[in-house]
């Protein structure tokens, strides 16, 4: 640090404090310090800076079954944006979601001396524990609760499911069936709003749910009993995953997508594009939810840990080919 104070032309205290993100510098005299930084290849050790602010640069994560695209998309925003702030992620994957299993985790992180904790498991029975719990550390709710008492960043399922809806009652289809996820997911259930608002609103007739797991396997199944169902011309299915697994039992069953049966998944996998017909689907911008999770992170850490905001993000819908006219509709 002394080097770095010499070429710079500074004091060793005016060089500690552009490493520690003091705002008392001018912003010549901080350019002037990272360019000696740079120059010297000056790496801050990590453990002494945290000794002088009491912070560790360091996030934790809770997160629950990352294999699946949204919560895996989720976390690779979330990693993608604190390594932009300069911030190291330490994450907890849970096999259980209950909420014992929750508050372990969130103690587990809080012992290593985090600057924070990000939830990342949209489950109602893991999120009902969140405002008990009795930490000093900020903490943000990646597609939790909008009105629990924590900061939450989430896509805006309901809005996301309506357009997907209205899409195929634009479509000239009578109404729309659902294929809906666990209904422990807050996804799920938003998703199950939303479609059920854009009925209710068109007066259309709302079917009878079904229920799948987030897999190809479980929207497979779903899919065979709605081949059955021979008025059944639109169906919304709650992630692309299901869908896909759908529209493989409509195809065994003779049912021609989109021209006996249209389409629409959520979510916007790699492969929806590429699968015949194409998806059409609604897309989550997983990477601004990571943005703006560690936004409200940063900002409680510097207002404290007390501070709640909720900040929604927009869902759009991608329209291709596996949704189209209903039969007879121009």
């Amino acid at each position: 640090m002394a080097d770095v104070a010499r070429i710079a032309g500074v004091s060793y205290q005016t060089v500690s404090r552009v490493v520690n993100e003091a705002e008392r510098v001018r912003p010549a005299t901080r350019a002037r310090v990272r360019a000696a930084i740079d120059q010297l290849g000056y790496k801050p050790n990590v453990a002494a800076r945290a000794l002088v602010t009491g912070r560790t640069r360091t996030l934790g994560v809770v997160t629950f079954d990352s294999r699946l695209y949204g919560p895996a998309s989720t976390l690779h925003g979330i990693e993608q944006a604190s390594r932009a702030e300069g911030y190291l992620v330490t994450m907890v994957s849970l096999n259980s979601v209950d909420p014992v299993a929750v508050r372990d985790a969130v103690a587990r992180l809080v012992a290593h001396g985090v600057d924070g904790v990000i939830l990342d498991v949209p489950l109602v029975t893991a999120l009902s524990t969140v405002d008990r719990l009795s930490v000093d550390v900020p903490m943000v709710a990646v597609g939790g609760d909008p009105l629990a008492g924590t900061s939450v960043v989430s896509v805006d399922q309901a809005d996301g499911a309506r357009q997907a809806t209205q899409h195929l009652l634009d479509e000239g289809h009578s109404t729309v069936w659902h294929i809906a996820g666990p209904m422990d997911w807050l996804e799920a259930r938003g998703r199950v709003a939303g479609w059920r608002a854009a009925l209710v609103a068109a007066s259309a007739e709302i079917p009878p749910l079904l229920h799948g797991d987030w897999t190809a396997r479980s929207g497979y199944e779903a899919g065979r009993i709605l081949a059955s169902v021979g008025e059944a011309t639109a169906v919304f299915v709650a992630n692309d995953q299901m869908a896909l697994g759908v529209m493989r039992a409509l195809h065994e069953h003779g049912r021609d997508v989109p021209a006996d049966v249209s389409v629409v998944g959520f979510d916007d996998i790699p492969e929806a594009a590429y699968v015949t017909p194409s998806l059409t689907t609604v897309r989550q911008d997983f990477d601004l939810v990571g943005r703006n999770g560690l936004r409200l992170m940063v900002e409680q850490i510097s207002a404290g840990p007390h501070r709640h905001e909720v900040s929604p993000v927009k869902a759009s819908l991608v329209v291709r080919e596996s949704a189209g006219p209903a039969r007879g509709y121009d």
